[in-house]
C-alpha cells in the first residue's frame, strides 16, 4: 500500500481496490501464464464489466491477500472472482467480466482452447 492509497478518512480507497484486483488478475493471466509459455492474453483482452462489494474498510499499513478464482469460461468471455482479506477477514469481493481481443482486428475473440487449459484448474 501507498499513502497514495488512502482516502480522507485515513482507509485504502476504494478505486485502490479495483487496482490491487487488476494486479492479481495480471499476476495469472500474463505473470503465471507467461511462465507456462501461455502469450495470447497479451495479444488482447478488455474489461466489459467490473463489480465490486465492500465489506470494511482496509487502514494503510494493513497487509492484504487476495484470492481468485473463475467463475466461468465462456466460449467469448472469462468471468473473474475475487476476495480480498485483510488479515483473516474479507474486506471486500469483486467480479470481472474479461473478453478475448483481437487488437488488430479490433474486435472480441473466441477463447482459445490452449487459453481454456491453462485457466482450468482455476474454475471454481
Amino acid at each position: 500500500m501507498r499513502w497514495s492509497d488512502l482516502d480522507a478518512y485515513g482507509h485504502v480507497n476504494n478505486a485502490r481496490f479495483l487496482t490491487l484486483y487488476e494486479e492479481a488478475r495480471v499476476a495469472l493471466m500474463f505473470t503465471a501464464a507467461r511462465a507456462a509459455g501461455l502469450s495470447s492474453f497479451e495479444d488482447g483482452i478488455v474489461i466489459s464489466r467490473h463489480e465490486i462489494d465492500y465489506l470494511r474498510p482496509v487502514d494503510y499499513g494493513d497487509p492484504v491477500r487476495i484470492e481468485l478464482w473463475l467463475e466461468e469460461i465462456k466460449v467469448s468471455r472469462l468471468v473473474v472472482a475475487y476476495e480480498l482479506f485483510d488479515g483473516d477477514e474479507i474486506a471486500s469481493r469483486a467480479r470481472t467480466v474479461c473478453v478475448p481481443f483481437d487488437l488488430r482486428a479490433g474486435r472480441p475473440r473466441r477463447v482459445k482452447d490452449i487459453e481454456r487449459e491453462f485457466l482450468s484448474p482455476w474454475l471454481g
